[in-house]
């Protein structure tokens, strides 16, 4: 797992919080000092913070599972955009569609509604609309991809959010929080940490900030993913060997089938230890 160094948070700016005036009282533990009016956040605690978020996800990738990452926010959108579909994971950029994840249902209907429209292109219905209608239904279709397009793979609701600006992405987080999601997330002096599981104290305004936070994010992500799909390559290559040997296929059976289960109990029970850990951390 690539490590974030102290120097390179600085020069990224990761360690500007907000002004005096706009902190948030709960974000005390996090702040180092203040300087010239304005909040100057722990590195160390960053750090220290980063890892075992990066951990985690780590954990939640290997599992097979989806992350959801959500930033909406101008300086945000395209660096989060281009790191989630680098780890292959949905996310959300333009405007949270209300009730995504405690109404999944109805966005799912909305993006199976994509699918049937692009059918009717492939099969040649499309051309046997009128101009008028053919206009409109092109219209929809853009307008559902501009909003749901990058959740378009997301057949289940997502095992984790990552946020950026917990302030701004208050909808999201409360709807992750009432179907308990964990939520993961950069937070800044100005925000409230009390609804956030893993907490990254950080500078979520800087591009270049939010960029290196979540590029180490994204690494681990990767380990997670590079992980699984050895793991995959050796259970079917065990598979394959007991084919060969001539194994009873009652006994094969039974060896795939136990696999899966006692991985995913693995993963999970590694996901609940780093939740556990950081509840204890805190504690103390």
């Amino acid at each position: 797992m690539a490590k974030l160094e102290f120097d390179q948070l600085l020069e990224a700016g990761v360690h500007f919080g907000h002004l005096k005036r706009k902190w948030n009282p709960a974000m005390a533990p996090y702040i180092f000092m203040e300087r010239n009016g304005i909040h100057i956040i722990d590195l160390y605690k960053t750090i220290a913070k980063t890892e075992e978020a990066a951990a985690a996800m780590k954990q939640i990738a290997k599992s097979g599972k989806k992350i959801l990452f959500v930033a909406t926010k101008k300086q945000a959108k395209q660096v989060v955009a281009d790191l989630a579909q680098s780890v292959n994971m949905p996310y959300v950029v333009e405007r949270w569609p209300g009730g995504m994840l405690t109404n999944f249902p109805t966005i799912r209907k909305a993006v199976k509604k994509m699918s049937t429209i692009d059918k009717m292109v492939k099969d040649g219905t499309f051309d046997t609309l009128s101009k008028r209608e053919r206009l409109q239904v092109t219209r929809q279709r853009a307008k559902l991809e501009k909003t749901l397009g990058s959740i378009q793979d997301l057949t289940r609701l997502p095992s984790a959010l990552f946020v950026v600006d917990v302030m701004k992405e208050h909808i999201a987080i409360r709807e992750a929080n009432r179907l308990g999601i964990p939520v993961f997330a950069m937070v800044d002096t100005n925000s409230n940490p009390d609804d956030i599981d893993f907490v990254i104290p950080a500078n979520d305004d800087a591009g270049k900030s939010i960029e290196l936070i979540l590029g180490n994010i994204c690494e681990s992500i990767k380990e997670g993913l590079e992980e699984r799909k050895i793991e995959k390559a050796d259970a079917n290559a065990a598979e394959a060997q007991d084919e060969e040997s001539g194994a009873p296929k009652r006994e094969r059976k039974a060896k795939t089938g136990a696999k899966k289960p006692v991985v995913e109990k693995e993963d999970q029970d590694a996901i609940n230890a780093a939740v556990a850990s950081k509840f204890a951390k805190e504690e103390e």
